[in-house]
């Protein structure tokens, strides 16, 4: 898929009556974790729920994803919010070295960005980041390919940063209950 076809499928998507803008569970069950300031990025952002969530919680936030729709959408719901929301391939323009306390990365997995992100954390800076998995016990999600994680493998490609949580809990026990489908990072770099 080339990228105008990308930015359809995401328009399309985020234009829907449907789309929603909550903030992901890695962010809001470890909340507790953020700074009390700082400067956050919520990397391919969609709706822009993250953004919103981590300017509600006194960061300075910046919001980019590639979607127009999705953009404008953010923008109309941080008004008054110390938010900068652009349209932005974060495939193809560098991230900053050095330059955010925060980054969360929500549904997007593309691992040749992986040390990309993980530079562009300030020394102590987190990465929240939550994605789909390969092992799961619904069809939630994209289908099987270079979009889901393999078991652990959240944590190889950011195994420089010192990991604060993870979670993921596969396919074992009692398939109705608790986080399934996905993964989950807290981590630090260190410094």
């Amino acid at each position: 898929m080339n990228m105008d076809e990308l930015r359809a499928k995401w328009d399309a998507r985020y234009a829907g009556a449907d789309a929603n803008a909550s903030a992901l569970d890695v962010l809001t069950d470890y909340a507790h974790l953020l700074p009390h300031a700082g400067h956050a990025l919520d990397l391919a952002c969609g709706l822009g729920g993250n953004a919103l969530f981590l300017a509600g919680c006194g960061l300075k936030v910046d919001a980019w994803d590639i979607s127009p729709v999705g953009i404008a959408r953010l923008r109309e719901a941080a008004v008054g919010l110390d938010l900068v929301a652009e349209v932005r391939d974060v495939t193809a323009e560098p991230l900053p070295v050095s330059h955010y306390d925060v980054i969360c990365v929500g549904n997007f997995l593309d691992r040749s960005l992986c040390p990309a992100i993980a530079h562009a954390l300030c020394p102590g800076g987190l990465l929240y980041y939550q994605t789909w998995t390969r092992e799961r016990v619904d069809d939630s999600g994209p289908g099987d390919g270079p979009f889901r994680l393999g078991s652990n493998e959240l944590l190889s490609l950011f195994d420089g940063l010192v990991v604060r949580a993870y979670r993921e809990e596969g396919a074992i026990g009692d398939r109705s209950r608790g986080f399934r489908n996905r993964a989950q990072l807290v981590a630090e770099r260190p410094g």
